[in-house]
């Protein structure tokens, strides 16, 4: 059975507003070992950032901040979920 993961433009249109397109990729993917504070202040700041969240959880993205959250905090939401949810 094939599932259709296409992503809508509509569906796509918070990344115009979010912060970090006007900031740019290297704060929210950073290289392995180095700090994400600064991409979770950016993300404090944004009015998107739920949006944001939720396309990543969604799109199960395992890399970078997404939402104010890293990798392994999306990890562990994830995980409790599926914890609640069982």
């Amino acid at each position: 059975m094939h599932i259709d993961t296409t992503v809508t433009e509509a569906e796509l249109a918070w990344q115009e507003q979010a912060l970090c397109a006007q900031t740019g990729p290297d704060f929210f993917f950073p290289d392995p070992g180095s700090s994400v504070r600064e991409a979770k202040r950016i993300c404090r700041l944004c009015d998107m950032r739920s949006a944001c969240l939720a396309y990543a959880l969604d799109n199960d993205e395992r890399f970078g901040v997404w939402g104010g959250l890293s990798e392994k905090e999306r990890q562990s939401l994830r995980r409790e979920k599926v914890s609640r949810s069982a």
